[in-house]
């Protein structure tokens, strides 16, 4: 641990109005003020002494300092030019002598981290959540684990299970990388401005490599199409990337062990790769 000391509401609030920063829904951006719910983040992604973290959207810094708190490293992958230019001045005063890289960038176009972060704890904005977090699982293979808060019926998708009702394409494509799981509610009133959904915390472990890029390319794919006509049995859904109508897909299918008239929220991670490294 560091003597690292977090940011308050009315601290929060001036550096906002100092940098004539108004949170934004484009950006998907709500600053937590809590020291409660940022010390818990940071302690649900065992966020260990020396350890090198990756967080995106660090905001005006919150979450950064309860991570630098606990005495790790970190990377931040900030889009706002004023957040980012930012940051080092606000962590030089609560956590002088502390760790971190700031990289003013979209995190959709980032091509990778250097120095290998283990672990990847942020808050991530609510409208790309999903999105940004397969591209840094796919882009930065050092990330063993990690804990993101996202808005909760997005957090319940990427935990969920094949039969769930909200399985689906992000469930599948979350659990090519690993195994994912909720890690409990947070409340809306620990953010500003409030926003008008609920959070979830939901904490990954990197699992065993499942193939190459063209494999994965091959199964999210598969994944789309299984998923983009959902009341369609997979003998017609994946008509449009298994050539040679419905009786070439059925099959497929019938070779991959898998029913022709199932469908897509049936089948797990496991069976779309057994199908895509059967496919022509």
């Amino acid at each position: 641990m560091t003597g690292a000391t977090l940011l308050g509401a009315a601290e929060i609030r001036e550096l906002a109005v100092e940098l004539d920063v108004t949170p934004t829904k484009k950006l998907g951006q709500n600053f937590v003020h809590d020291a409660n719910t940022v010390r818990r983040i940071a302690e649900v992604g065992r966020v260990a002494e020396g350890e090198h973290i990756l967080e995106v959207g660090p905001g005006l810094g919150s979450l950064t300092l309860a991570i630098l708190e606990r005495g790790a490293r970190m990377t931040a992958i900030e889009i706002d030019p004023r957040l980012a230019a930012k940051l080092p001045e606000t962590v030089a005063k609560h956590a002088p002598g502390a760790e971190l890289t700031v990289v003013l960038s979209d995190a959709l176009q980032v091509d990778g981290v250097a120095g290998e972060p283990v672990a990847i704890v942020a808050n991530l904005p609510y409208n790309v959540s999903v999105p940004v977090l397969l591209h840094l699982l796919a882009c930065v293979p050092s990330l063993e684990r990690g804990v993101v808060m996202v808005q909760a019926e997005v957090g319940e998708r990427l935990a969920a299970g094949p039969g769930s009702k909200v399985y689906g394409a992000p469930s599948v494509k979350a659990a090519w990388y690993g195994s994912w799981r909720t890690a409990g509610l947070v409340s809306r009133r620990v953010f500003w401005p409030e926003p008008n959904v609920d959070s979830i915390l939901v904490a990954y472990e990197r699992g065993e490599s499942r193939g190459d890029e063209a494999l994965r390319a091959r199964v999210f794919a598969l994944v789309d199409a299984a998923f983009g006509q959902r009341r369609k049995m997979l003998r017609q859904a994946l008509a449009s990337v298994i050539p040679g109508g419905v009786q070439a897909v059925s099959e497929v299918l019938e070779a991959a062990d898998i029913a022709p008239t199932a469908r897509g929220e049936a089948l797990t991670i496991d069976d779309f790769v057994r199908l895509a490294k059967i496919l022509p």
